[in-house]
């Protein structure tokens, strides 16, 4: 395996036109800054390359739902993004925008390097025009009715009333988002670039040379290798991006999937104007891509073509792509606000960026879909970083203060539990080093856990605090030895938790600090001062993870609010049929829950003539019934009786269903007599 002299590390761009989630630092950020982390402990070269990717027909779209400028909704949400990464710890080396002028003169660049070498094709196709608005519609600016469902709104992309995917040609009578009018079919012309040209060295660069690609990755490109590559456009026709540098390109941009991963070389760029080329031209450089699923192919396939069709630029060695992160069951969706946004995470958690960290590398969807809950976040804190981590340093550090005055005491003649326990974690160094190399970050964290046990259970099964009545010297060994696994601790969670790493070395007044001491038990010399022992970790309650549940809650709530429609007509009865149905007023003289049913309540009605019973299924919009008591409702008069629960009932009281599924009683706006009609 080849040895290379530095790293450049980038991870996904994220785009501007919302919020970070936890699903976003769950399949990208949080590994890619756990890696950059571990490779700056070993003193190795490393850049960290993040940014904002700010074209693209969504940002358009938000742009004119608000009635601001598409520059307006990228400056908005750059900002958020940029401060929640730097709040969270992510560190970036740079983090910019595809906005920017450095980036704009770098693509442009790149487009003139590879159109001069012949490496795009322009071809011809009809799309959808606007007569109106005089512009093409990308097929987010159509709508129309779904062929599959009947929905009538449903994109030219997808419906997403049933999930199906579209072609705008699909759509039963579309019109345009922006004027309203019916689109009409118009030629266009784009170049492209001939994935179908690079098909065979891409096929032997990922198929034959990187086998050693996360199964994930490399099925995902076999399969897309094995069905044919075809020409991708490179331009579309839009009025937000960077403009085509080439004659008769008026009106058309860069696509956005272009334009977009050259963000990663014009932000390094931007920060090493004159050193940029190290990192992206010279072959001791090794390139990792951090990505989720859904930009496999791009950075797989289609950059990496970029790349070899402009001709100076390596290509990546690894691309980690993780799986999705869902959440309570359910898949993130920022349209449906379904999501942990990072930024209301650090206002509503303050201080608690690596409990989130934690929880996220522990769910890491490294090899297939995973789930994030709040029950899990909570156990996970309360259970293993408070109960094991947490009390482990806090025994070590307050037990030192209590008996030594917080000094580090010498160590004393070592006994076989002792060399045991060393023996443990001698290897920690190489196990670690072994999966952070290979991206198996899920484990790599669970080890270092496993050195955080190691250290709890010596301290609970040697008890210093009863061995201090009858043998000091013993009590010197066990907590000097306590307090190196204490300083293990500190360098093995750095790259995964840097907060609390960075509170635990204050503590241990660690100044050495590097992976190379990773497994020595003489970082922390006899006679060192420490600091004021801290907790690490603090317990969450029940009540916090609930009041996340039910934000989630009201937001599953709203949303199915939002969506609903009302229930297709059914078919028509004629007036005859409808004028059988006797619906009349009554007013509700009792009130009752059935016994051993939840769902029916039991009213005595006074129709006008008697009293009747009826039974109704409503019992849990009603809590308290004898509320009801003196209210009038419609009821059918004519209806069948039938027996429920052993009770006759005679007729059906009339209710209507609102969006939320809750049954309403059907009442008249005003006192009438008892047994009228309803016309």
């Amino acid at each position: 395996m080849k040895t290379f002299k530095r790293t450049t590390i980038t991870s996904a761009l994220p785009y501007a036109n919302g919020p970070v989630h936890i699903g976003h630092l769950a399949g990208v950020y949080v590994p890619a800054d756990i890696y950059a982390r571990y490779l700056r402990l070993k003193n190795q070269e490393v850049l960290f390359i993040g940014g904002s990717d700010e074209h693209g027909v969504p940002i358009t779209i938000k742009a004119k739902k608000e009635g601001v400028t598409p520059q307006d909704i990228v400056d908005r949400y750059h900002g958020i993004i940029k401060k929640s990464f730097e709040d969270f710890g992510i560190t970036f080396d740079i983090y910019s925008r595809t906005t920017s002028a450095t980036h704009r003169e770098l693509a442009s660049d790149i487009f003139k390097t590879i159109d001069a070498k012949g490496g795009f094709i322009q071809q011809s196709s009809e799309q959808y025009y606007d007569e109106k608005a005089q512009q093409f519609l990308a097929d987010r600016y159509i709508t129309g009715k779904c062929p599959h469902c009947g929905n009538e709104n449903a994109y030219g992309d997808q419906c997403e009333a049933c999930g199906t995917s579209l072609n705008p040609t699909d759509l039963i009578q579309p019109k345009s988002t922006i004027s309203g009018s019916a689109p009409v079919m118009r030629e266009t012309r784009h170049w492209y670039l001939p994935l179908d040209q690079h098909e065979a060295w891409l096929r032997q660069w990922i198929l034959e040379d990187h086998k050693e690609w996360k199964p994930n990755v490399y099925g995902q490109c076999k399969s897309w290798l094995d069905m044919g590559l075809q020409p991708r456009a490179v331009s579309r026709d839009l009025d937000w991006g960077i403009p085509v540098p080439a004659a008769d390109a008026q009106g058309k941009v860069l696509y956005v999937w272009f334009d977009a991963p050259i963000g990663y070389i014009s932000n390094t760029k931007e920060l090493l104007p004159d050193s940029w080329e190290t990192w992206w031209k010279d072959e001791d450089t090794r390139l990792i891509h951090f990505i989720g699923k859904d930009n496999i192919v791009f950075h797989c396939i289609v950059f990496p073509a970029m790349l070899k069709a402009e001709g100076s630029f390596i290509l990546p060695d690894n691309v980690p792509a993780n799986e999705f992160l869902n959440l309570e069951g359910d898949k993130i969706s920022t349209s449906r606000n379904w999501a942990v946004w990072l930024h209301e995470y650090l206002d509503e958690f303050p201080g608690k960026q690596d409990v989130l960290r934690y929880v996220l590398t522990a769910n890491a969807p490294e090899t297939k879909d995973n789930d994030f809950t709040w029950k899990d976040f909570q156990a996970r804190n309360n259970n293993e970083l408070v109960a094991i981590y947490g009390n482990f340093i806090n025994r070590a550090l307050v037990l030192t203060q209590k008996y030594y005055e917080g000094v580090v005491p010498e160590c004393g003649t070592l006994n076989d539990y002792d060399r045991q326990t060393l023996e443990e974690f001698a290897n920690v160094k190489a196990d670690l080093e072994k999966l952070l190399d290979n991206f198996k970050f899920r484990d790599a964290q669970k080890e270092a856990m496993n050195l955080a046990r190691i250290g709890n259970k010596y301290l609970a099964d040697t008890e210093p605090w009863k061995l201090a009545k009858t043998d000091m010297d013993r009590v010197a060994t066990v907590m000097h030895l306590s307090l190196q696994i204490a300083a293990n601790l500190a360098i093995a969670f750095e790259p995964f938790l840097p907060f609390s790493s960075e509170k635990l070395r204050r503590m241990l007044n660690l100044s050495s600090f590097s992976w190379d001491n990773l497994g020595k038990i003489d970082l922390l010399p006899a006679g060192l001062q420490l600091g004021t022992p801290e907790l690490l970790f603090e317990k969450i309650e029940d009540e916090i993870i609930a009041a996340q549940v039910q934000k989630l809650l009201d937001t599953k709530k709203a949303n199915e609010a939002a969506a609903w429609q009302p229930a297709a007509v059914k078919p028509n009865v004629s007036f005859d049929e409808f004028m059988k149905t006797d619906i009349r007023v009554g007013t509700v003289l009792e009130c009752q829950k059935v016994p051993k049913s939840d769902k029916l309540l039991q009213f005595k009605i006074a129709d006008g003539m008697n009293e009747r019973t009826i039974l109704s299924g409503i019992a849990e919009y009603y809590p308290n019934p004898s509320e009801l008591i003196g209210r009038q409702v419609c009821f059918i008069a004519n209806f069948e009786a039938r027996k429920l629960r052993g009770i006759f009932s005679e007729g059906m009281i009339l209710s209507a269903e609102d969006a939320d599924g809750k049954l309403v009683l059907i009442q008249p706006s005003a006192t009438v007599s008892n047994g009228v009609e309803v016309k």
